[in-house]
């Protein structure tokens, strides 16, 4: 099916919009081609499950579930790896002169007759989603480079690492399968690289101690060990992963801050923020993993419960005062005032962002790196926005008096203001603002909403089943008894699709507190964070528990999540 011809179709039965149908071709234009139904999946118009039924039903050819499919290995060996991940198919079964091949696009007559010209064979088309198809090819069709044979190389030969250069002062192309001549660290660090990238880790952790030394990914939220690698060659790991981020590999004394960019196979470009911290026994470097083909942009799909997002919404296209997002490191502060930024981003409009650091490169915002050895700060920053004539302007953080005063002053006289802060829910943010040197009446004056949040790990789909609890369990978490006998509760029993964990992929949960004037008075009076927090209840607040909650209800997450990621309310 020709890409216009898939996107008519899907407007004819109602599935898009035409609106939909054209972001989505944009969207694929501005990628640099690729197929319009991952446009569509990726901006949401569609569910992936829903289109390869649709596909089916259109073509009259059957659906697979390839997650639990048993690939014949000598269907495998037919078709390339190459050939697979060109057109998005896979063969599953061999019986006689004919294969089954399954593909996310079944009327892809090309990838049809290099099947069949390539095998010899009749071909009989399944269908099922590209995601899904992907998935399957990782599985199958191992890497020529794998841990355990690096690992081997390793121990016969460690020399020549710290000299081994990558091939662009910018970009370092991983790929794992054409890396047989490079030097074992090498293999063993882009090999490290391109399972993270896999595997979905927003971070790496590399750690040596006396008599070990481990690497770890942190995989929604969780810490998981990978490997362990001899503790002989930390410090050549090291130096190759601060060659390929232009650190100094002669500095082992201080810490280092750099950045690398990888290229995968299929031109994802993938950017990692790298950070080497000098410990007892050698260099502990973390990189955080800065995919911008999986930053969630759409505000509607980050987890907002529609009264909440109309509330943030209404804030953020005020035309003047301050806006706060509040919650601790990694709970998904960054990519909500994204998405916000995202939302208000247009021609009409001026935004400045002063950030430490740059995350995420955004057309048309003028973004601006902190650096402190020039007197760069958010402080010295935002003076310089005043005079830049902005309409909206996002502070990386709040520190201190300083940062505060010029911020709120900006949110006095005209001006948008987005900025975060660390604090444990949205009522304590006004205390944290006082007692750093804020006066309430700038407060009350100035704030327009505080949003506290927090990410929570959702249930995998594929391996979700109800699970019995007793109710008042749920009572306890804050639930009524008539809400906890309607809820059903959910677990996943871990699976290939999320790596027997259970959970796969995140959601967060809000609680928006809008400014009322009943909040400002109990500012004025001295009121404490739980006096607020009461009356904010009183007015409609959803808190982090609520918000939780919710999402334990929709059968999203589990009970242990909602406990571990929101405080229970006092009643």
């Amino acid at each position: 099916m020709a890409a216009k011809g898939l996107g008519e179709l899907l407007v004819r039965e109602q599935l898009i919009t035409i609106d939909q149908l054209e972001n989505a071709k944009k969207t694929q234009k501005q990628a640099g081609g690729g197929r319009l139904a991952s446009a569509l999946v990726k901006l949401g118009y569609v569910n992936e499950q829903n289109l390869t039924e649709f596909l089916s039903k259109q073509y009259q050819v059957p659906a697979i579930d390839l997650a639990t499919f048993e690939i014949d290995p000598d269907a495998l060996k037919l078709v390339s790896k190459e050939i697979c991940e060109k057109h998005s198919l896979i063969p599953i079964s061999k019986s006689g002169n004919t294969i089954v091949v399954a593909m996310a696009d079944p009327s892809n007559l090309f990838a049809r007759d290099d099947v069949q010209f390539l095998t010899r064979c009749k071909i009989e088309v399944v269908v099922a989603s590209e995601t899904a198809i992907h998935g399957a090819i990782e599985r199958n069709y191992a890497s020529k480079v794998t841990f355990e044979s690096v690992m081997t190389e390793i121990e016969k030969d460690t020399s020549g690492v710290e000299t081994t250069r990558s091939t662009s002062p910018e970009v370092t192309v991983v790929d794992v399968d054409r890396s047989q001549t490079d030097a074992p660290v090498v293999k063993f660090v882009n090999l490290m690289l391109a399972e993270s990238i896999k595997q979905r880790a927003s971070d790496i952790h590399i750690e040596p101690y006396e008599k070990r030394f481990r690497v770890r990914f942190r995989i929604d939220g969780t810490l998981f060990e990978r490997i362990q690698p001899p503790a002989e060659i930390s410090a050549a790991i090291s130096s190759r992963l601060k060659i390929m981020s232009k650190l100094d590999i002669s500095e082992r004394r201080r810490p280092q801050d750099g950045r690398l960019k990888i290229r995968t196979k299929d031109n994802r470009e993938i950017d990692f923020r790298v950070s080497v911290l000098p410990t007892l026994f050698g260099e502990k470097i973390v990189m955080r993993l800065l995919d911008r083909s999986n930053l969630q942009l759409d505000l509607a799909k980050l987890g907002f419960e529609p009264p909440e997002l109309e509330k943030f919404k209404n804030a953020i296209h005020a035309p003047y005062g301050m806006v706060l997002v509040t919650g601790p490191t990694g709970s998904g502060k960054s990519t909500t005032i994204y998405s916000a930024l995202t939302d208000l981003n247009s021609n009409d409009v001026n935004i400045s962002t002063a950030e430490d650091p740059v995350e995420y490169n955004i057309e048309g915002i003028n973004q601006v790196q902190m650096n402190p050895e020039v007197d760069l700060t958010f402080a010295s920053a935002l003076r310089s926005f005043l005079r830049q004539d902005p309409d909206i302007i996002m502070v990386g953080e709040i520190r201190d008096f300083e940062t505060a005063e010029i911020g709120f002053k900006a949110a006095l006289t005209g001006h948008l203001v987005v900025s975060t802060l660390h604090t444990n829910d949205a009522p304590s943010t006004v205390n944290r603002l006082i007692n750093m040197g804020v006066e309430p009446f700038l407060v009350t004056a100035g704030v327009n909403l505080i949003l506290a949040q927090r990410l929570i790990r959702k249930i995998c789909d594929r391996c979700k089943a109800p699970v019995q609890v007793d109710p008042q369990l749920l009572v306890d978490l804050g639930m009524t008894m008539q809400q906890a006998k309607d809820t059903t509760v959910y677990q996943g029993h871990g699976c290939q699709a999320c790596g027997d964990i259970g959970y796969k992929g995140r959601i967060a949960i809000y609680e928006v507190m809008p400014f009322s004037e009943a909040l400002k008075q109990l500012v004025y009076q001295g009121a404490s964070p739980s006096e607020i927090k009461k009356k904010a209840i009183e007015e409609g607040l959803i808190t982090l528990r609520m918000s939780g909650l919710n999402k334990l209800q929709q059968g999203l997450t589990t009970i242990q999540e909602v406990m571990d990621s929101s405080p229970k309310d006092i009643k």
